[in-house]
């Protein structure tokens, strides 16, 4: 998925001018230490510096300048960042390689490793084996043993309800969840995302399973890149079984306290004991495609990960293209220099997805209309069709690694 040169539609250049950070004392850049198996209260004074020394450090960072809004100052989530997910420039983040259990967002990287593996329409009975292991108290779809179910049921079901049971399913079919554990870390490392330590591939708690706000971002971004990831993630509602199944992504899909965020595409939201509250989401708006993760807020509030994230896109878009990036997200290592051929990279996996686990068919979804932050606003679903990049050319380091165009429909009521 390389970043080709410009072409003057968007052009965008990553700035390594710090002007005035919010951050404290940053360290010596160090190297990437081991995830700890069990996080700490507050973040280590040694994290990972990928994607730029700044993200290694403790705190804010942030760079202001005249015109860049302030922040919004009643975020209280452990971990955070805002980023442009065409360009991978970092706008802000608050401990973004702090290693933290990820529940349920970490299966955007279960999709994104193993929703290329089966075409939509395969059909698997399920045996009580395809159920075995499940945490207790886990989120489920309602998968029974003894009926049949398709892979793009399966899907939904990951992505609406974060149906452990369904991952499990789908795991089996992979080899077992030992395999399929491989199988992401394995790919994790491909992503670059040195923070994840995955020991269960639903998310579901479990000793040393960590992952960050940086990693969970680079995790949507790679699955952004496939139609069938972009269809299920957006989907708002399905048909399940006889009866429906509906998102559990509030920005999506609302909720009593939260309106459809305006321009709200996916992607994933979480929740365990250890975690806390974990969301990463994806919107558009002016042309403008930005990623937001945010790992358990301190404030317990109903629905506070959904709230919060809603403050930190609004600053995104606010702040993009006026404040300065503090870092970037790294492109996959098959995308680094010399290991591609120009315009060929960035295509080559999403085309690959395409072929073996989507075509044929959207996903069934429907988007819901809501308030937007700044009034009445209208969900963006992303729909289906096909793969066009932003321009071409070969991946070029600290610049574009642009996501493909979305194509959207907006619903109405």
């Amino acid at each position: 998925m390389p970043a080709p040169k410009t072409t003057g539609r968007r052009a965008l250049l990553v700035t390594s001018a710090a002007l005035l950070s919010l951050s404290v004392t940053a360290p010596a850049a160090l190297a990437a230490p081991t995830p700890s198996a069990s996080p700490t209260a507050t973040p280590p004074a040694r994290m990972s510096t990928v994607g730029g020394d700044r993200l290694g450090m403790p705190g804010t960072q942030v760079n202001l300048a005249p015109g860049v809004p302030v922040l919004p100052k009643d975020v209280t989530a452990r971990s955070w960042i805002v980023s442009d997910a065409e360009s991978g420039e970092v706008l802000a983040a608050h401990n973004a390689h702090w290693p933290l259990p990820p529940a349920s967002t970490l299966k955007m990287l279960f999709a994104d490793t193993v929703l290329p593996r089966f075409p939509k329409d395969t059909r698997h009975k399920v045996v009580p084996s395809d159920l075995r292991g499940m945490g207790v108290g886990s989120s489920v779809v309602g998968i029974k043993e003894g009926s049949t179910y398709s892979v793009h049921d399966l899907w939904l079901g990951v992505f609406l309800r974060s149906g452990n049971d369904a991952v499990h399913v789908l795991s089996a079919m992979n080899g077992g969840v030992r395999q399929t554990v491989q199988d992401m870390q394995d790919h994790a490392e491909e992503l670059q995302a040195r923070d994840t330590q995955v020991v269960s591939p639903d998310g579901y708690d479990a000793p040393g399973q960590v992952s960050s706000a940086y990693d969970l971002t680079l995790f949507a971004r790679s699955g952004l890149q496939k139609k069938d990831f972009r269809d299920y993630c957006s989907t708002v509602s399905a048909k399940f079984g006889s009866g429906e199944i509906r998102n559990t992504n509030r920005l999506l899909s609302g909720d009593s306290d939260v309106p459809v965020y305006q321009g709200i595409a996916g992607v994933k939201n979480g929740n365990t004991t250890n975690a806390g509250a974990t969301f990463t989401g994806v919107a558009e708006r002016g042309g403008k495609v930005l990623l937001v993760t945010v790992m358990n807020p301190q404030k317990h509030d109903h629905n506070e990960v959904y709230k919060e994230t809603a403050k930190l896109f609004d600053w995104g878009f606010q702040a993009a293209g006026k404040v300065s990036a503090v870092g970037e997200l790294v492109p996959p290592k098959s995308a680094a220099p010399g290991t591609a051929q120009p315009g060929a990279s960035a295509s080559a996996p999403a085309a690959q997805a395409e072929g073996r686990g989507g075509s044929g068919g959207k996903a069934a979804a429907s988007a819901s209309a809501g308030s937007g932050a700044g009034g009445a606003g209208i969900a963006l679903a992303v729909a289906g069709g096909l793969l066009v990049l932003l321009g071409g050319g070969a991946f070029l380091v600290n610049r574009r690694w642009p996501l493909p165009e979305l194509m959207r429909r907006r619903t109405r009521p």
